[in-house]
């Protein structure tokens, strides 16, 4: 009978992810066919029935997941000496709109422990999300068809011949991407809806066809939009969002 780790079949499932599934069997919150599983790298038939124990389910659903309109200048992850990162900007001053007050602890306790799930480079600017939900930073960079909106401004006019290029069949680093939906707006504005994300990837393909961005503002990641959230500010991800997101795929 072929068997799993424990945590990867969780993870399989859906259940949260794998690194969750792990601190969950640690704390004796995970029941396998009924029993309690306690070690590290155990192992159940492919086919077990895995539950969450009560405690470890409420562990679960306390879980933020928060979206960010970031400012052109601020970085994502990893900020070198004098950048600022992301979640600095995660302060009770620029929350926007009404918050539990636990929620907002929760969120201001560690809050360069929230996962980016979609990185914006520096230079970009628009919707940033960050979770402390391990299944839903997953969905969001896994290629699970949660698709990216752009509005994307350009140095030179747009011709009609370089939307056929972008809509056509591209690489980036010897690697074909996948199909990319590409409109012009105006002049000099593009929507770009992707359904991966490749470093730098709407930049790279628009120098290939002899464009170059000026500015770069993201939109929508999958259900989640920007909408009026103001620059520099926050919100909470509503359970309606989330569920969205979570059907999509």
């Amino acid at each position: 009978m072929k068997q799993e780790r424990v945590a990867k079949l969780m993870a399989q499932r859906g259940l949260c992810s794998r690194r969750e599934a792990e601190r969950l069997i640690e704390a004796g919150q995970v029941l396998v066919d009924g029993r309690l599983v306690c070690e590290p790298g155990c192992k159940a038939p492919v086919e077990a029935e895995i539950r969450i124990a009560a405690a470890g389910a409420a562990t679960l659903t306390s879980r933020v997941t928060v979206a960010l309109h970031k400012p052109a200048g601020v970085v994502s992850t990893q900020p070198q000496r004098g950048q600022v990162p992301a979640w600095r900007l995660l302060r009770a001053d620029n929350a926007a709109g009404p918050i539990e007050p636990e929620v907002l602890r929760r969120v201001l306790a560690k809050p360069w422990t929230l996962a980016v799930a979609g990185r914006l480079d520096r230079d970009s600017r628009g919707l940033l999300v960050l979770t402390q939900d391990g299944t839903i930073a997953r969905r969001i960079v896994g290629g699970h068809g949660v698709k990216k909106t752009y509005t994307v401004r350009t140095a030179e006019p747009i011709s009609d011949t370089q939307v056929r290029k972008l809509c056509g069949p591209l690489t980036l680093d010897g690697q074909r991407l996948l199909p990319m939906e590409v409109c012009r707006l105006s002049s000099h504005v593009l929507r770009f809806v992707l359904a991966e994300g490749r470093k730098h990837q709407i930049r790279r393909v628009c120098r290939k066809v002899g464009l170059h961005v000026v500015d770069l503002f993201r939109e929508a990641v999958g259900p989640i939009r920007i909408s009026d959230l103001p620059e520099g500010r926050w919100r909470v991800v509503s359970e309606e969002e989330l569920e969205k997101l979570r059907r999509l795929g």
